[in-house]
């Protein structure tokens, strides 16, 4: 059970571009807007509805590009229009963080508790991820230490960050300090880690009070820290938009990890356990989504004779693999996506080629 003097805020990311998922995620609609599950909700709509117990919808606010806005409000019509918060330009994760930050603050006070997720993640276990969010919460409302919640691996990811762990002093139970972050690493090197017992993945959530985060901000990235005073002074004022538009762009484009969170010297992290994935690129789903008894995922009108562990995506034909193992097949109005399943990070190529060949329409 949560217990905080001020109701939770939880801010929700969703301002991605989903290049992974390219041909179905595309710049007007990328993948946090889709629903690449069995059932019609979408991921951004599984995320509100994830932390609902947590969060009144009052208190939940939700930064998009402005591109973005017209898919978050029909998406998500219980979110009071006031909590949609719009980017007049990509920053990177910190100044979106910065953005919400400054808004509470002058709402809710600068010692609200605010929890951050990713729009654009899977979680199976909902209930265990809101009890591990409630202690995270309950452990940030009585400390100025910043917290991640981190995630017990089941396999060695190569395609996930790392958080190396250990033991801390001062903290309750199941609290860890954060040693370090380490990137994305090759296949032998996760192996270590997970062997190891000393890594836990980054799952991108995080838990603090808003001082906390602009206190950060000001001794690491103080220019977003004097730009986030001021969009604070303007909120709820007809100069908002204004000054969000003027201001916001000065922002430096730099993550929360990399900003931040490297550089903070009191990190913790609580370790989940809860079916956590970010649903990075196409193979994914076969994790997070219905298999047939040879391991594909099929959607759409699809036969597969002597095809094991593909992933094959539809739309309005038929898809016939035969003898195929491993591979992503995706198929939609103007773009056919077939590669290998290990090369599925890569796909991102193909959109950086679309673009410098000035091929917009499909991207």
């Amino acid at each position: 059970m949560l217990n905080l003097q001020k109701p939770l805020t939880a801010v929700i990311m969703a301002g991605g571009r989903g290049e992974r998922f390219w041909p179905k995620s595309r710049t007007a609609c990328p993948k946090q807007f889709l629903s690449l599950t069995d059932d019609s909700e979408t991921l951004l709509q599984k995320t509100v509805n994830r932390i609902r117990g947590l969060a009144a919808p009052e208190c939940i606010y939700i930064v998009t590009n402005k591109e973005y806005m017209p898919l978050v409000r029909a998406q998500l019509p219980e979110i009071p229009e006031q909590n949609l918060l719009s980017e007049p330009v990509a920053r990177n994760t910190a100044p979106c963080i910065a953005l919400a930050a400054a808004v509470i603050a002058k709402r809710h006070g600068s010692d609200a508790v605010m929890t951050v997720l990713p729009a654009d993640h899977l979680v199976r276990h909902e209930a265990l991820c809101a009890d591990v969010l409630c202690r995270a919460a309950s452990a940030a409302a009585e400390s100025s230490a910043m917290f991640t919640i981190g995630i017990t691996p089941a396999y060695a990811e190569t395609g996930y960050g790392y958080i190396a762990f250990s033991r801390a002093d001062h903290m309750p139970l199941g609290v860890y300090r954060v040693d370090s972050f380490k990137e994305k690493p090759d296949s032998e090197t996760a192996r270590e880690y997970v062997e190891s017992g000393k890594y836990l993945w980054n799952s991108g959530m995080f838990v603090w009070q808003v001082q906390t985060y602009l206190d950060a901000l000001q001794t690491h990235l103080p220019k977003a820290a004097e730009i986030a005073a001021e969009i604070s002074a303007a909120c709820d004022t007809p100069d908002f938009d204004a000054v969000v538009a003027e201001q916001f762009p000065k922002m430096p484009a730099i993550s929360v990890d990399f900003g931040i969170l490297e550089k903070a010297e009191r990190l913790y992290t609580i370790p989940g356990s809860f079916g956590w994935d970010d649903v990075g690129s196409w193979p994914a789903l076969r994790r997070v989504a219905k298999t047939d008894t040879n391991g594909n995922y099929r959607s759409g009108d699809i036969i597969t004779v002597g095809t094991r562990d593909c992933v094959i995506s539809g739309k309005n034909k038929l898809i016939a693999a035969i003898g195929l193992e491993h591979i992503i097949i995706v198929d939609t109005d103007d773009a056919l996506l077939v590669c290998d399943a290990d090369s599925a990070q890569r796909i991102k190529k193909v959109t950086d080629i679309l673009q410098e060949q000035g091929r917009g329409e499909l991207l």
